[in-house]
Protein backbone atom coordinates (compact mmCIF):
# COMPACT_ATOMS: atom_id res chain seq x y z
CA UNK A 1 0.00 0.00 0.00
CA UNK A 2 3.04 2.12 1.42
CA UNK A 3 4.65 1.19 -2.31
CA UNK A 4 1.26 2.39 -3.92
CA UNK A 5 1.15 5.56 -2.37
CA UNK A 6 4.38 6.62 -3.09
CA UNK A 7 4.27 6.10 -6.80
CA UNK A 8 0.74 7.95 -7.31
CA UNK A 9 2.91 11.11 -4.59
CA UNK A 10 5.11 10.78 -7.58
CA UNK A 11 3.09 10.71 -10.73
CA UNK A 12 2.07 14.46 -10.32
CA UNK A 13 5.58 15.53 -9.54
CA UNK A 14 7.04 13.53 -12.82
CA UNK A 15 3.92 15.50 -15.08
CA UNK A 16 5.18 18.45 -14.09
CA UNK A 17 9.16 17.65 -14.40
CA UNK A 18 8.37 15.83 -17.78
CA UNK A 19 8.42 19.74 -19.80
CA UNK A 20 11.09 20.77 -18.07
CA UNK A 21 13.24 18.13 -19.49
CA UNK A 22 11.63 18.45 -22.85
CA UNK A 23 13.52 21.88 -22.84
CA UNK A 24 12.53 25.25 -24.66
CA UNK A 25 10.54 24.93 -27.79
CA UNK A 26 11.76 26.83 -31.33
CA UNK A 27 9.86 29.77 -30.80
CA UNK A 28 10.90 30.12 -27.48
CA UNK A 29 14.70 29.83 -28.28
CA UNK A 30 14.83 31.87 -30.86
CA UNK A 31 12.74 34.49 -28.62
CA UNK A 32 15.66 34.62 -26.40
CA UNK A 33 18.54 34.26 -28.48
CA UNK A 34 16.42 36.58 -31.35
CA UNK A 35 20.29 39.16 -31.35
CA UNK A 36 21.97 35.59 -32.43
CA UNK A 37 19.59 34.53 -35.24
CA UNK A 38 19.44 37.80 -36.68
CA UNK A 39 22.86 37.39 -37.38
CA UNK A 40 22.68 34.15 -38.99
CA UNK A 41 19.82 35.46 -41.43
CA UNK A 42 22.76 37.42 -42.98
CA UNK A 43 24.82 34.63 -44.15
CA UNK A 44 22.04 32.62 -45.16
CA UNK A 45 20.42 35.33 -47.05
CA UNK A 46 23.93 35.75 -48.96
CA UNK A 47 24.29 31.68 -49.57
CA UNK A 48 20.62 31.95 -50.88
CA UNK A 49 20.93 35.30 -53.29
CA UNK A 50 24.32 33.75 -54.77
CA UNK A 51 24.83 30.36 -54.22
CA UNK A 52 21.27 29.00 -54.65
CA UNK A 53 18.96 31.49 -56.70
CA UNK A 54 21.43 31.20 -59.82
CA UNK A 55 20.61 27.62 -59.75
CA UNK A 56 17.41 28.76 -61.49
CA UNK A 57 19.94 29.60 -64.56
CA UNK A 58 21.04 25.80 -64.82
CA UNK A 59 18.24 25.36 -67.51
CA UNK A 60 20.09 27.33 -69.36
CA UNK A 61 22.48 24.22 -70.35
CA UNK A 62 19.09 22.15 -72.10
CA UNK A 63 17.85 25.22 -74.06
CA UNK A 64 18.77 27.45 -76.76
CA UNK A 65 18.88 30.33 -74.90
CA UNK A 66 18.66 33.78 -75.97
CA UNK A 67 18.60 36.52 -74.08
CA UNK A 68 15.71 38.65 -76.16
CA UNK A 69 13.67 35.49 -75.09
CA UNK A 70 14.54 34.72 -71.65
CA UNK A 71 14.25 31.05 -70.09
CA UNK A 72 11.09 30.13 -70.58
CA UNK A 73 10.43 31.74 -74.89
CA UNK A 74 13.77 29.77 -75.39
CA UNK A 75 13.84 26.40 -77.32
CA UNK A 76 14.37 23.24 -75.03
CA UNK A 77 16.72 21.40 -76.85
CA UNK A 78 17.58 18.63 -73.84
CA UNK A 79 21.15 16.96 -74.29
CA UNK A 80 22.17 18.99 -77.23
CA UNK A 81 24.90 21.45 -75.70
CA UNK A 82 26.96 18.10 -74.10
CA UNK A 83 26.75 15.96 -76.93
CA UNK A 84 28.24 18.85 -78.81
CA UNK A 85 30.59 19.18 -76.28
CA UNK A 86 31.54 15.76 -76.02
CA UNK A 87 31.44 15.22 -80.07
CA UNK A 88 34.22 18.28 -80.32
CA UNK A 89 37.75 17.54 -81.78
CA UNK A 90 39.59 19.03 -78.26
CA UNK A 91 36.99 17.59 -75.61
CA UNK A 92 38.87 15.09 -74.40
CA UNK A 93 42.27 16.43 -74.54
CA UNK A 94 40.47 19.40 -72.37
CA UNK A 95 39.17 16.73 -69.49
CA UNK A 96 42.74 15.17 -69.79
CA UNK A 97 45.07 18.51 -69.16
CA UNK A 98 42.21 19.11 -66.71
CA UNK A 99 42.83 16.08 -64.60
CA UNK A 100 46.81 16.02 -64.75
CA UNK A 101 47.37 19.37 -64.03
CA UNK A 102 44.63 19.09 -60.88
CA UNK A 103 46.13 15.88 -60.10
CA UNK A 104 49.79 16.80 -60.07
CA UNK A 105 48.91 19.70 -58.00
CA UNK A 106 46.82 17.64 -55.49
CA UNK A 107 50.27 15.13 -55.28
CA UNK A 108 52.50 17.91 -54.83
CA UNK A 109 50.30 20.36 -53.47
CA UNK A 110 48.42 18.16 -50.32
CA UNK A 111 51.74 16.56 -48.52
CA UNK A 112 54.32 19.20 -48.66
CA UNK A 113 52.13 21.68 -46.05
CA UNK A 114 52.28 18.96 -43.53
CA UNK A 115 55.77 18.03 -43.77
CA UNK A 116 56.51 22.12 -43.40
CA UNK A 117 53.98 22.11 -40.33
CA UNK A 118 56.03 18.96 -38.99
CA UNK A 119 59.48 20.66 -39.50
CA UNK A 120 58.13 24.24 -38.63
CA UNK A 121 56.90 22.71 -34.87
CA UNK A 122 60.27 20.89 -33.95
CA UNK A 123 61.89 24.33 -34.07
CA UNK A 124 62.48 25.84 -30.47
CA UNK A 125 63.77 29.20 -31.22
CA UNK A 126 60.51 31.72 -31.58
CA UNK A 127 62.52 34.53 -33.09
CA UNK A 128 63.97 31.93 -36.37
CA UNK A 129 60.59 30.13 -36.14
CA UNK A 130 58.34 33.28 -37.14
CA UNK A 131 60.89 34.62 -39.31
CA UNK A 132 60.50 30.95 -41.31
CA UNK A 133 56.78 31.17 -41.14
CA UNK A 134 56.91 35.03 -42.74
CA UNK A 135 59.35 33.67 -45.38
CA UNK A 136 56.67 30.63 -46.39
CA UNK A 137 53.64 32.92 -45.83
CA UNK A 138 54.48 35.78 -48.15
CA UNK A 139 54.36 34.07 -51.93
CA UNK A 140 50.47 33.47 -50.69
CA UNK A 141 49.79 37.31 -50.97
CA UNK A 142 51.33 38.01 -54.45
CA UNK A 143 48.39 38.06 -57.10
CA UNK A 144 48.07 35.56 -59.89
CA UNK A 145 48.87 38.49 -62.37
CA UNK A 146 52.90 38.92 -60.44
CA UNK A 147 52.83 35.51 -60.38
CA UNK A 148 53.05 34.57 -63.85
CA UNK A 149 54.68 38.14 -64.58
CA UNK A 150 57.65 36.92 -62.33
CA UNK A 151 56.99 33.10 -64.21
CA UNK A 152 58.37 35.25 -67.54
CA UNK A 153 60.95 36.98 -66.16
CA UNK A 154 63.16 33.69 -64.74
CA UNK A 155 61.79 31.54 -67.62
CA UNK A 156 62.29 34.25 -70.11
CA UNK A 157 64.76 32.60 -73.05
CA UNK A 158 67.27 35.69 -72.79
CA UNK A 159 68.60 36.51 -69.17
CA UNK A 160 66.14 34.33 -67.59
CA UNK A 161 67.11 33.07 -64.13
CA UNK A 162 67.13 29.48 -64.98
CA UNK A 163 68.44 29.90 -68.40
CA UNK A 164 70.97 31.49 -66.41
CA UNK A 165 71.54 28.66 -64.35
CA UNK A 166 71.28 25.92 -66.82
CA UNK A 167 73.59 27.74 -69.15
CA UNK A 168 70.49 27.39 -72.34
CA UNK A 169 68.43 29.55 -73.87
CA UNK A 170 65.31 27.52 -73.91
CA UNK A 171 61.65 29.35 -73.55
CA UNK A 172 60.14 26.99 -71.37
CA UNK A 173 57.01 28.88 -71.91
CA UNK A 174 56.58 27.23 -75.39
CA UNK A 175 56.97 23.81 -74.41
CA UNK A 176 54.14 21.91 -73.65
CA UNK A 177 56.30 19.14 -71.88
CA UNK A 178 56.87 21.50 -69.02
CA UNK A 179 53.91 23.49 -69.01
CA UNK A 180 52.42 21.26 -65.85
CA UNK A 181 55.49 21.43 -64.00
CA UNK A 182 55.85 25.26 -64.10
CA UNK A 183 51.78 25.47 -63.05
CA UNK A 184 52.00 23.00 -60.36
CA UNK A 185 55.59 23.88 -59.34
CA UNK A 186 54.88 28.13 -58.91
CA UNK A 187 51.34 26.80 -57.18
CA UNK A 188 53.24 24.83 -54.50
CA UNK A 189 55.46 27.62 -53.68
CA UNK A 190 52.76 30.52 -53.50
CA UNK A 191 50.37 27.75 -51.22
CA UNK A 192 52.62 25.80 -49.68
CA UNK A 193 52.95 28.19 -46.83
CA UNK A 194 49.84 29.32 -46.52
CA UNK A 195 48.24 25.53 -46.49
CA UNK A 196 50.21 24.87 -43.43
CA UNK A 197 48.94 27.58 -40.84
CA UNK A 198 45.79 25.39 -40.19
CA UNK A 199 47.83 21.81 -39.27
CA UNK A 200 50.31 24.21 -36.89
CA UNK A 201 47.30 24.98 -35.44
CA UNK A 202 46.77 22.10 -34.69
CA UNK A 203 49.60 20.98 -33.37
CA UNK A 204 49.42 24.14 -30.74
CA UNK A 205 46.25 22.26 -29.76
CA UNK A 206 48.17 18.93 -28.76
CA UNK A 207 48.65 18.06 -24.90
CA UNK A 208 52.44 19.14 -23.73
CA UNK A 209 52.30 16.40 -21.99
CA UNK A 210 52.38 13.55 -24.45
CA UNK A 211 55.64 14.71 -25.46
CA UNK A 212 57.00 14.84 -22.14
CA UNK A 213 55.81 11.41 -21.59
CA UNK A 214 57.66 10.39 -24.47
CA UNK A 215 60.38 11.85 -23.82
CA UNK A 216 60.62 9.83 -20.60
CA UNK A 217 59.94 6.73 -22.32
CA UNK A 218 62.81 7.38 -24.38
CA UNK A 219 60.94 8.17 -27.86
CA UNK A 220 62.99 9.92 -30.34
CA UNK A 221 61.84 12.75 -32.60
CA UNK A 222 61.03 11.06 -35.00
CA UNK A 223 59.00 8.87 -33.32
CA UNK A 224 57.24 11.86 -31.29
CA UNK A 225 56.45 12.70 -35.04
CA UNK A 226 54.98 9.41 -36.03
CA UNK A 227 53.02 8.34 -32.87
CA UNK A 228 51.45 11.87 -31.68
CA UNK A 229 52.16 14.57 -34.66
CA UNK A 230 50.79 12.33 -37.51
CA UNK A 231 47.30 10.96 -35.32
CA UNK A 232 46.57 14.40 -34.48
CA UNK A 233 46.80 16.25 -37.70
CA UNK A 234 44.96 13.15 -39.61
CA UNK A 235 41.43 14.62 -38.85
CA UNK A 236 42.15 17.70 -40.53
CA UNK A 237 44.53 16.02 -43.42
CA UNK A 238 41.40 13.95 -44.45
CA UNK A 239 39.15 17.08 -44.81
CA UNK A 240 41.78 19.04 -46.95
CA UNK A 241 41.95 15.46 -48.83
CA UNK A 242 38.09 15.63 -49.65
CA UNK A 243 37.88 19.30 -50.02
CA UNK A 244 41.22 19.72 -52.41
CA UNK A 245 39.23 16.65 -54.17
CA UNK A 246 35.65 17.94 -54.56
CA UNK A 247 37.85 20.75 -56.82
CA UNK A 248 39.89 18.32 -58.87
CA UNK A 249 38.24 20.22 -62.02
CA UNK A 250 38.24 23.50 -60.93
CA UNK A 251 41.83 24.27 -62.64
CA UNK A 252 42.46 28.09 -61.97
CA UNK A 253 41.32 29.59 -64.52
CA UNK A 254 43.84 33.09 -64.10
CA UNK A 255 47.18 31.29 -64.40
CA UNK A 256 46.66 29.21 -67.41
CA UNK A 257 45.19 31.89 -68.93
CA UNK A 258 48.14 34.36 -68.28
CA UNK A 259 50.62 31.56 -68.84
CA UNK A 260 48.94 30.04 -72.32
CA UNK A 261 50.32 30.23 -75.54
CA UNK A 262 49.86 28.94 -79.03
CA UNK A 263 52.46 26.46 -78.72
CA UNK A 264 51.56 24.83 -75.68
CA UNK A 265 47.76 25.33 -75.99
CA UNK A 266 48.40 20.64 -76.01
CA UNK A 267 49.03 21.04 -72.64
CA UNK A 268 47.73 24.18 -71.22
CA UNK A 269 43.91 23.42 -73.02
CA UNK A 270 41.38 23.34 -70.03
CA UNK A 271 37.52 23.02 -69.21
CA UNK A 272 37.78 26.72 -67.27
CA UNK A 273 39.59 28.46 -70.36
CA UNK A 274 37.23 26.99 -72.83
CA UNK A 275 34.15 27.86 -70.69
CA UNK A 276 35.64 31.42 -70.46
CA UNK A 277 36.13 31.57 -74.31
CA UNK A 278 33.08 29.90 -75.22
CA UNK A 279 30.98 31.97 -72.91
CA UNK A 280 32.58 35.46 -72.49
CA UNK A 281 34.14 35.69 -75.87
CA UNK A 282 32.04 33.67 -78.21
CA UNK A 283 29.01 34.52 -76.24
CA UNK A 284 27.70 31.28 -76.49
CA UNK A 285 25.97 30.70 -73.15
CA UNK A 286 23.92 27.56 -73.61
CA UNK A 287 27.07 26.24 -74.61
CA UNK A 288 29.25 27.19 -72.04
CA UNK A 289 26.43 26.52 -69.12
CA UNK A 290 26.79 22.95 -70.63
CA UNK A 291 30.48 22.46 -70.44
CA UNK A 292 30.75 24.21 -66.78
CA UNK A 293 27.90 21.77 -65.57
CA UNK A 294 29.32 18.78 -66.39
CA UNK A 295 32.55 20.16 -64.70
CA UNK A 296 30.38 20.64 -61.64
CA UNK A 297 28.40 17.32 -61.09
CA UNK A 298 32.49 15.51 -61.86
CA UNK A 299 33.48 17.63 -59.06
CA UNK A 300 30.71 16.49 -57.22
CA UNK A 301 30.88 12.48 -57.88
CA UNK A 302 35.00 13.01 -56.86
CA UNK A 303 33.81 14.30 -53.38
CA UNK A 304 31.41 11.62 -52.40
CA UNK A 305 34.32 8.89 -53.78
CA UNK A 306 37.12 10.18 -51.79
CA UNK A 307 34.97 11.21 -48.97
CA UNK A 308 33.62 7.55 -48.80
CA UNK A 309 37.22 6.19 -49.61
CA UNK A 310 38.94 8.20 -46.81
CA UNK A 311 36.01 7.25 -44.22
CA UNK A 312 37.02 3.79 -44.88
CA UNK A 313 40.95 4.34 -44.78
CA UNK A 314 41.09 6.57 -41.87
CA UNK A 315 38.00 6.27 -39.53
CA UNK A 316 36.61 9.97 -40.20
CA UNK A 317 34.52 11.17 -42.15
CA UNK A 318 33.12 14.55 -42.61
CA UNK A 319 29.97 14.17 -44.91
Amino acid sequence: MAKTTLMAGAGPAAAAARPARRGKTLGRRIRDNWQMYLLLLIPVALTLIYKYIPMYGIQIAFRDFKASLGYAGSEWVGWYWFKRFFSAPTCWRMIKNTVLISLYSLLWGFPIPIFLSLMINQLRHPKFKRVVQTVLYAPHFISIMVICGMLRIFLSPSGGLLNLLLGSSVDFLTESSAFRTIYVASGVWQDAGWGCIIYLATLANVDPGLYEAAKVDGASIFQRILHIDIPALMPMAVLNLIMAAGGLMNVGFEKVWLLQTDLNKAASDVIAVYVYEQGIQSAKYSYSTAVGLFNTVVNILLLLIVNKVASKASDVEFM
